[in-house]
């Protein structure tokens, strides 16, 4: 699945909470989004930038994909699938 190339990091926060991530704290430009989900406690940092860089977006989604032992490629499904 290709992935979007006019994703906020702020949309990407938004929709992060499909896998039970919440804003935790934000700093500056950057947006912290915890987890309890998935066999423990999982922090992520995104920027808030508009828009992500696509290396930065696949980095994020490939860190979930770990966390919840699934493929990147789910993980894109999940989110951005129609």
């Amino acid at each position: 699945m290709r992935l979007p190339r006019d994703l906020s990091g702020r949309d990407l926060a938004q929709a992060l909470k499909a896998f039970g991530y919440n804003v935790s704290r934000q700093t500056g430009s950057h947006i912290r989004l915890t987890t309890q989900q998935g066999g423990g406690e999982h922090h992520v940092t995104i920027p808030a930038h508009n828009p992500m860089r696509v290396g930065t977006l696949a980095a994020i989604l490939s860190d979930v994909a770990e966390h919840f032992e699934i493929s990147r490629e789910q993980v894109a499904q999940q989110l951005f699938g129609k």
